[in-house]
């Protein structure tokens, strides 16, 4: 009856058509998602549009999720499982009255079932269905590590961690009765996971623990943790990880697999000795997220078709170039994938494995055993490969070895740490490999970076300045308009929402190989790349800030160079 009733009312204020709400309940019976879900995700009209829709036909007030207090106590008073089953959270109480945050205000059933279980009145306000997971996850885990801690200080230092590494994936939530030192660590796991955090931070500090998350390359603050329990943490990451608990004076590295809401979730675990105890820093990779495509990265145009340009090739080398966290890990998955058919043997050496990859033949290095870069190369050439993916070039030896398979028949694809594509030149220089070898093997090499994305929700724009438009490239006193974020539920006021790859993607020319055989200098290589339509990472930029994809204060902020822009375009 809800669904309907929303419907009727989307008709009536013009939103949508009579044809397309018996469409979205359509498939809103099949997928057995609610209507708003629906017709938000097939594009007919946006989330602030329904809001606003409602608010007026209704009078139920909007609220922001993202600015409101709630306090940890209200998670006893509304039940997790009831919160997570009708996508609300309890805000406020007052007297006998219950403030209830819902992403579908009409959603009857779920008021009557909140007010059957706190027997106080529920007065419902409206918020996006994103804040509002984020709602229960902050709510019901900052509760759950509370307690957790609670417990933990009660037990006067008691371990509580389990005493063996258990099952090779944990299930987080099938963990939710175990000892508090497991809540508290799986409630941390479980908030890095909602806001799709690609890292979480354990800080020791003189008197706490600070926990911060990494989400679209900036660190966000979260909880602390009483230094009275920062052994108890970290050894229970330790155990579950497979590392040596009693070991605290060397860094450590591990490994576990998790499972949080029915998706499985990677975890590489590191630790670090420092002054005031280890710091543990935990990257997450998603199983379930997967770039099969090159477009997913962001490549389009010029770019895109250069790119697929490279794995035509069938012997030679391809580099990716950036410096640490740019994306580069992703780009060569996705090139791994394009490159592994049936009639190809493709091997790779990576330091870790990330991901696993079906058909491909995946090394794993380990200095400890002798197994480098350099010695793992060396025994896949008599491996019969085709592709010989390298995780990261460090050392002449290896760049050497790499060079020389990639001028005896095989397709080499590794990474780089360097600014930029020259740059990336210039280090194998450095490493000592010769000239004429570099000029004969490399095919072409992709800079790249990571920028974020303008919030879609709360994007506007306004007026270049001076200032920004000389680093754009263009004249003074154009009139130029540029778009950023103000700030909204969705992203957190920060103005951004996700991030994509800007790319700097060189196919060399015969006339380019020759030139770098010859060590030829960078400025004249530059410039005959600029004669063959060569477009810069910074240039790339450019585009996606006079595009409105991201703001001129990431470019600023992401390209790290004071170069004039040739051939900017209005």
């Amino acid at each position: 009856m809800a669904y309907m009733r929303m419907g009727d009312l989307l008709v009536s204020v013009g939103l949508i058509t009579q044809d397309q709400l018996q469409e979205a309940l359509k498939v809103g019976k099949e997928t057995r998602k609610r209507l708003g879900e629906v017709l938000i995700e097939t594009g007919v009209i946006t989330e602030q549009q329904m809001i606003e829709a409602l608010e007026m036909q209704l009078g139920i007030s909007f609220i922001d999720l993202s600015k409101a207090k709630i306090p940890t106590e209200l998670a006893r008073l509304v039940p997790k499982s009831l919160a997570k089953k009708h996508n609300v959270v309890p805000v406020q109480v007052v007297k006998d009255e219950l403030i209830l945050a819902m992403a579908d205000p009409l959603n009857f059933m779920a008021i009557e079932d909140v007010r059957s279980a706190t027997r106080k009145r529920v007065t419902p306000r409206i918020a996006t269905a994103v804040a509002v997971d984020r709602a229960i996850a902050s709510l019901y885990g900052d509760e759950g590590a509370v307690n957790a801690i609670e417990e933990m200080v009660a037990a006067e230092g008691r371990p509580t961690a389990a005493s063996s590494a258990g099952p090779t994936t944990h299930d987080l939530d099938a963990e939710s009765q175990s000892a508090p030192t497991v809540r508290l660590v799986n409630s941390i796991l479980e908030q890095a996971v909602t806001m799709r955090a690609s890292d979480i931070h354990l800080e020791p500090q003189e008197k706490e623990v600070l926990v911060r998350m990494r989400v679209d390359g900036l660190l966000r603050v979260g909880i602390t943790i009483p230094k009275d329990l920062q052994e108890q943490v970290i050894s229970r990451l330790k155990i579950m990880s497979g590392m040596d608990i009693a070991e605290r004076r060397v860094p450590q590295d591990g490994r576990v697999s998790v499972r949080v809401k029915g998706s499985e979730v990677d975890l590489r675990v590191s630790t670090l000795p420092t002054i005031h105890g280890e710091k543990v820093v935990i990257r997450l990779l998603d199983r379930n997220v997967r770039l099969h495509k090159p477009e997913d990265l962001g490549l389009g145009g010029d770019d895109l078709a250069k790119y697929h340009t490279l794995l035509e090739n069938a012997s030679g080398m391809v580099l990716i170039v950036g410096p640490t966290g740019s994306g580069k890990s992703s780009t060569m998955q996705t090139m791994i994938r394009i490159l592994n058919t049936p009639e190809s043997n493709v091997v790779t050496l990576e330091d870790p494995v990330e991901y696993h990859i079906d058909r491909v033949n995946q090394v794993q290095i380990n200095e400890k055993t002798g197994m480098t870069f350099a010695s793992g190369l060396r025994s896949i050439l008599r491996q019969d490969p085709d592709v010989i993916a390298v995780g990261e070039i460090r050392d002449g030896e290896t760049a050497e070895i790499a060079m020389r398979s990639a001028i005896t028949g095989h397709l080499v694809l590794s990474t780089i740490h360097a600014n930029d594509t020259l740059a990336g030149v210039n280090r194998l220089l450095d490493m000592g490999v010769e000239p004429y070898l570099i000029g004969d093997a490399l095919k072409g090499m992709i800079s790249q970076r990571l920028v974020r994305r303008v919030c879609p929700q709360c994007r506007e724009e306004y007026t270049a300045g001076e200032e920004e438009l000389r680093w754009l490239g263009l004249p003074p006193h154009t009139e130029r308009k540029l778009y950023r974020g103000k700030g909204c539920p969705h992203c957190y006021h920060t103005g951004y929402q996700g991030r994509m790859g800007v790319f700097e993607v060189l196919v060399l020319s015969r006339k380019a190989k020759m030139m770098i055989s010859e060590g030829r200098p960078k400025g004249e290589l530059m410039a005959q790349l600029q004669k063959e339509d060569f477009t810069s990472l910074r240039q790339n930029c450019v585009r996606l800030v006079l595009e409105g994809i991201t703001t001129i204060e990431e470019g600023m902020r992401t390209i790290n160079s004071t170069e004039e822009v040739p051939n900017a375009s209005a």
